[in-house]
């Protein structure tokens, strides 16, 4: 199977998406330290909720922290992947996957908690749960990717 040189894998997707979640918690990050302004959410003040509720925490740490560090940490590994020297090397998908599949699972206990316990709804938090679940399709997509050697001609690889 022959690709277009210009086509994109999913460590780009995974790149670019992780840098917008990356955006988006450290906004509520920074939010729930006071130093922006209002939270910009839905009227019922989902977000408040959630942020300030036990399931805004975990072991002490800010849950938007935990996941502006995941998401720098996806970003930083899917573009060194995207390299032309590490684009079919499958250590940087491991990566990948030891970073997404356990924040998959800790997306569900926030979402449980959000959902269930507190009954509420944050569009942002929702905006992360949909990337990190996005991004473990994406990695099992780059795993087949890898696994069928894929490569760009420019590095003089084989398809």
């Amino acid at each position: 199977m022959t690709r277009d040189d210009s086509a994109l894998t999913p460590r780009h997707w995974i790149a670019l998406t992780a840098l917008i979640s990356g955006v988006v918690a450290t906004y509520l990050h920074l939010w729930k330290l006071g130093l922006t302004g209002p939270l910009v959410c839905t009227a019922n003040h989902g977000c408040e909720i959630a942020q300030f509720s036990s399931y805004g925490w975990f072991l002490g740490v800010d849950v938007a922290l935990i996941g502006a560090v995941g998401y720098t940490l996806v970003f930083l590994t899917a573009m060194v992947g995207v390299q032309p020297r590490w684009i079919q090397d499958r250590r940087v998908t491991t990566v990948l996957a030891l970073l997404v599949y356990p924040a998959i699972l800790f997306t569900l206990r926030l979402k449980y908690g959000e959902f269930i316990v507190l009954k509420t709804f944050c569009p942002w938090c929702a905006v992360s749960a949909v990337t990190i679940t996005l991004h473990g399709v994406l990695v099992w997509r780059d795993w087949k990717r890898t696994e069928r050697g894929e490569t760009r001609e420019e590095n003089g690889e084989r398809r």
